[in-house]
């Protein structure tokens, strides 16, 4: 097994001089050295094949015993020194301090056919950044992080990645609800690959410190390998690299409302710098398409991090962003023009994803009371969103009477189809045709269309569960089921209908299936 290692992040950035892996507060450094904790008795339950490629791993690599060590932390990649990186954050909109990789350690960076990854390991032990926990995941958190990660790259969504799932051998012991009531799981790792795992934190944390030195090291670092495209210098190149922060999280945050993803925990510790989904902690997929609704338990009362507000919170983050970059930039007006940009940018893109959502490709101008009246529609009754624009798909223009029938499975408890209800949505369906009259598509070239941006599957919540219940008792082999038929989310895959279905009533209230907590 031989990696073409290159670095950077370790060699060029400054490291904490103290060696010893003690919980501290850290000064002038971007990450500190520590080594992954031996695990007792690991197995590998899983290996993304195409992950496994992208890194030049052999299948022969991937089951070999050296690689199970590598990726459950009992032994060290070769001329590698592993480290957990220094970061920040505002957790719920208030300053929260350090924080850092509590329970992450990264391997090593590899470079493969001109791309750069970034391997780490997530529940690999205790770091300087733990706090009062353990540093490690169970396999209840781990599974659902391993096949989400993966399942978003195939939906299109900008996205960490996931290498290998093992079990540890060990116990860990978690409080899920935080009631008291802490009982023994199986302890997991999940190997995660990113080009960078570089957050918003990491800036802030320099910012706070009042340490400029390193915040324009990091910055110019980032540049340098993750925004090639800026070719402008001093403050211009910041405020550019601004925008393009700006326009990555944007293009994210409309793709996670286009398919229907909550990520429950919007803290700017985790926000990738590269616009990409990080930290699958309490994430949810909306089931009834719900505008208020959020997978976090601890997010229940305020519900700062629901469904719909998910791109202000993107704008929230990209505040702290700028307030952290101020002092390399030095000027209010620029930094403003950036946070205005996204905030016009985002109206315009979510309408017209929410166009193409409904089979309305062209030109033609759109008209957002549309769109509003059917976000009202769809929280009426119990309307599920995967299925209702899956279904969409079939409408053939000229009948707006066949509407409702088409989209009729899609209603968790049709009985309450009521008359002024039906009157409304007959009302929609027509002006949606007058709108699809002016499709120059015939309707099966419009359901393709559609059919590419409306999954036919999604990682449901009651589907991780049952995942999560088998494996819990060693049966590993629905992981393997769900990931592969995640892997082609648009396709029709009549072999996997039974996942096409809404969520089932034992699933309504069921902890794991509709509120997660942080606990892992």
């Amino acid at each position: 097994m031989k990696l073409n290692l290159n670095n950077t992040f370790s060699e060029e950035l400054p490291s904490d001089p103290i060696q010893e892996n003690s919980r501290r507060q850290v000064r002038n450094a971007c990450f500190s050295y520590v080594t992954p904790k031996k695990t007792s008795k690991p197995e590998m339950l899983h290996v993304s094949e195409e992950m496994s490629q992208e890194l030049e791993f052999s299948k022969e690599d991937v089951q070999s015993k050296n690689f199970l060590h590598i990726m459950t932390g009992n032994k060290i990649i070769d001329d590698t020194k592993p480290y957990a990186m220094h970061y920040g954050g505002h957790q719920f909109g208030n300053w929260a301090g350090q924080l850092g990789d509590g329970r992450a350690i990264n391997l090593t960076e590899v470079v493969y056919n001109s791309k750069r990854w970034a391997i780490q390991l997530k529940g690999a032990g205790e770091t300087p950044y733990s706090r009062n926990a353990d540093g490690l995941a169970v396999l209840r958190s781990s599974i659902r992080e391993y096949l989400c990660s993966e399942a978003m790259f195939h939906l299109g969504v900008p996205t960490t990645r996931a290498l290998s799932l093992a079990i540890t051998g060990d116990h860990v012991l978690r409080d899920i609800l935080y009631n008291g009531n802490a009982a023994y799981e199986k302890g997991a790792i999940v190997c995660r690959v990113a080009p960078s795992f570089i957050r918003f934190g990491n800036f802030e944390i320099l910012a706070a410190h009042g340490d400029h030195k390193n915040l324009k090291l990091l910055t110019d670092y980032t540049i340098k390998y993750f925004y090639p495209e800026i070719n402008a210098s001093g403050k211009d190149a910041y405020v550019q690299f601004l925008s393009e922060v700006s326009k990555r999280n944007l293009k994210m945050v409309i793709d996670w409302q286009r398919v229907g993803f909550v990520h429950g925990v919007m803290n700017t510790d985790n926000m990738s710098i590269l616009g990409l989904t990080i930290d699958y902690g309490p994430y949810g997929w909306l089931e009834d398409y719900d505008l208020g609704w959020t997978p976090n338990t601890t997010d229940r009362q305020f519900k700062r991090y629901k469904y719909g507000t998910q791109p202000e919170i993107v704008l929230w983050n990209l505040y702290q962003l700028a307030n952290a970059l101020y002092p390399l930039i030095e000027e209010i007006d620029p930094i403003e023009n950036v946070l205005n940009e996204y905030q016009e940018a985002y109206k315009q893109e979510y309408i017209d994803m929410m166009y193409t959502k409904i089979g309305i490709f062209t030109g033609q101008e759109k008209d957002h009371l549309l769109i509003n009246e059917l976000e009202e529609l769809l929280q009426l009754i119990e309307t599920d969103m995967t299925i209702f624009f899956r279904t969409l798909a079939s409408y053939k223009k000229g009948d707006h009477n066949q509407g409702i029938e088409i989209v009729h499975r899609a209603f968790y408890n049709p009985k309450d189809l009521k008359d002024d209800i039906v009157s409304r949505w007959n009302a929609w369906f027509v002006k949606y045709n007058d709108q699809l009259q002016n499709e120059v598509l015939s309707d099966e070239q419009r359901k393709e269309k559609m059919n590419m941006i409306n999954p036919k599957y999604v990682l449901r919540n009651y589907m991780a569960q049952l995942a999560i219940d088998d494996a819990d008792k060693g049966d590993y082999s629905l992981i393997d089921e769900l990931y592969q038929m995640l892997k082609k989310p648009y396709n029709e895959q009549p072999e996997y209908d039974k996942w096409f279905v809404k969520r089932p009533d034992w699933a309504r209230n069921k902890v794991g299936c509709s509120m997660l907590s942080c606990s892992s």
